[in-house]
């Protein structure tokens, strides 16, 4: 039987995490297949993708800053895909690109772990900071989980509202655009704040929020997972507020990215939770 081959593209890669929770469900499964980190280069990414699709891989993940580019020369696309107008999977099938977004659903189920007993998260709104790929899959999770205001916040205005403009027709919620500076104005009525930037990845420094602002009810998810508690988690901990890491996303959207790259749907378990946090304890 062949070795089935699939992996995670990016620049820099090195920090993702897929690897290692794709081996784990390999290996769960028992099947015979391997998920490697793929770094590639933004003027490399066409030509890549050709040599692995060539090569036999049966697709691969996308992670910052190819998700949107790979959106743009797929043939076939998903609904979550074109809604976002970006994707963080491509599989190879009769030698095209089908571009697949899983991170809005994943990030949605997160959501729904993370906030438990907060089951009304449409009373009130919620800001998303950044304007890239994983801020649109953030619009439109907030929008699945019945938010009625929306708003996106970025420190280039215009891209905020580029986005905006972009996923307005498939959203039901009030959704706005706003400059960085317009935070301290939002944040009291705000109850879900979602940081979708890079801001705190590997200990870099977290979004400059006043976290301090928002009500105690208030909750506030960072999509980074490494660390798995940025500067802005801290923050938002002692505060008291609730608090929603970027591990959920990863694993939730892994599962479903998984099931199509290798044809099984795996569970999102305690194990691979554990087998995670030690990798990240770790630094693998």
């Amino acid at each position: 039987m062949n070795s089935l081959l699939a992996g995670v593209v990016g620049w820099p890669v090195s920090h993702s995490l897929s690897p290692c929770m794709h081996n784990f469900w390999l290996h769960e499964h028992e099947m015979n297949g391997s998920y490697v980190a793929l770094p590639v280069r933004r003027s490399d990414l066409s030509g890549v993708l050709a040599g692995l699709r060539d090569a036999g891989f049966s697709g691969v993940n996308l992670t910052l800053p190819h998700k949107e580019a790979a959106f743009a020369i797929a043939h076939r696309v998903d609904p979550a895909a074109r809604a976002t107008q970006a994707a963080n999977l491509l599989l190879f099938r009769d030698r095209r690109f089908e571009a697949h977004n899983t991170d809005v659903e994943g990030l949605v189920l997160s959501l729904k772990e993370g906030l438990r007993e907060k089951k009304a998260v449409g009373n009130r709104r919620a800001i998303v900071l950044g304007a890239g790929g994983a801020a649109r899959a953030a619009v439109l999770a907030c929008d699945h989980l019945n938010v009625q205001d929306i708003c996106i916040l970025n420190r280039t205005g215009s891209r905020a509202d580029t986005l905006r403009l972009a996923v307005s027709g498939s959203v039901r919620a009030a959704l706005n655009a706003a400059p960085w500076e317009a935070w301290e104005a939002l944040a009291p009525e705000t109850q879900l704040l979602i940081n979708a930037t890079s801001a705190g990845l590997n200990g870099t420094p977290s979004p400059d929020v006043r976290l301090e602002l928002l009500s105690s009810d208030a909750a506030v998810c960072d999509l980074v997972y490494n660390p798995l508690e940025t500067g802005l988690l801290a923050q938002a901990r002692k505060r008291g507020l609730t608090t929603i890491n970027g591990l959920g996303m990863l694993m939730h959207q892994g599962a479903l990215a998984f099931e199509l790259l290798f044809g099984a749907r795996p569970t999102v378990s305690t194990a691979l939770r554990e087998h995670l946090e030690q990798a990240l304890q770790d630094g693998t």
